[in-house]
């Protein structure tokens, strides 16, 4: 199984996948492929319980979901995503709340970016807790950000995010998410820390790259971002079943004799003599 040091050696040697996971079938299928890294993420919250904002998911989803996704991972390492109410709204919660991802099977917890981001990253490190830190846009604390926009298009939040993440690292974040930053300042960033970056819509020049599963195999359709690529179209896929399925049962196709069970002719003329 991947350690964090890994993940942490793998810099300027081997490009970091990472993929996110909620569920044990689909966690399975991930692990087969040989993903680094499964984030059991808080987009939970969108892409598969329908809410409207990663905010609304609670402790007691993520922990259900990263509970099932652990069961599925013999090779990956699973990083549990730390929901908003965890610690952005008493940090005296944040350990508590992390050592319970780490009780359910994960070797690490990922926190994004907000004003006392840093005081929990300490707390975590001090329990000897990992952390990988999530900065640039920044979903628990977008409406801050101004909507959902790239970040550090302009030198002075440009050089706020290298601030952020050569703190964070200086704090012992074992790795960093950059979300939606110009590739060259997300470039600069993974030349100026040790640390390795995991980009997502954050260009090439990171460590490794991260995308939503449910985005990248088409699965989840009700907004697609610019910098997914989709390798699949999984919901056209599903919809074509499931309507070959109703039509099937409508007409009285399925279930055929391969897909029933039989009972032996003289069973079943001795169960039709009983019943009458």
């Amino acid at each position: 199984m991947i350690q964090i040091k890994d993940i942490k050696q793998a810099k300027n040697k081997a490009k970091i996948s990472m993929l996110t996971a909620y569920s044990y079938p689909l966690a399975r299928i991930i692990d087969k492929a040989g993903i680094d890294i499964i984030l059991v993420g808080d987009s939970l919250a969108n892409v598969v319980l329908g809410m409207d904002s990663t905010r609304e998911v609670t402790m007691s989803d993520m922990l259900r979901h990263t509970q099932a996704v652990v069961r599925g991972v013999e090779h990956a390492l699973v990083v549990g995503d730390m929901p908003y109410v965890a610690y952005q709204e008493d940090i005296k919660l944040a350990v508590e709340n992390a050592k319970k991802f780490i009780q359910a099977g994960c070797a690490a917890v990922k926190v994004e970016w907000f004003e006392d981001c840093l005081e929990v990253v300490k707390l975590l490190r001090k329990e000897n807790i990992q952390v990988m830190a999530h900065i640039g846009l920044t979903p628990q604390t977008v409406e801050k950000l101004g909507g959902f926009k790239t970040q550090g298009k302009d030198l002075e939040t440009a050089k706020k995010l290298i601030d952020q993440a050569l703190r964070l690292e200086k704090q012992g974040c074992f790795a960093i998410v950059l979300e939606c930053v110009p590739d060259r300042v997300a470039g600069l960033i993974t030349k100026k820390i040790n640390a390795p970056t995991i980009g997502i819509g954050s260009g090439l020049y990171c460590d490794g790259q991260v995308l939503v599963t449910h985005d990248m195999l088409g699965i989840f359709d009700r907004y697609t971002p610019k910098f997914v690529k989709k390798y699949a179209d999984l919901s056209n896929e599903i919809l074509k079943a499931v309507t070959s399925f109703k039509d099937e049962v409508s007409n009285g196709v399925y279930p055929d004799k391969k897909h029933s069970f039989a009972i032996s002719d003289e069973e079943f003329e001795k169960l039709q003599q009983e019943e009458g």
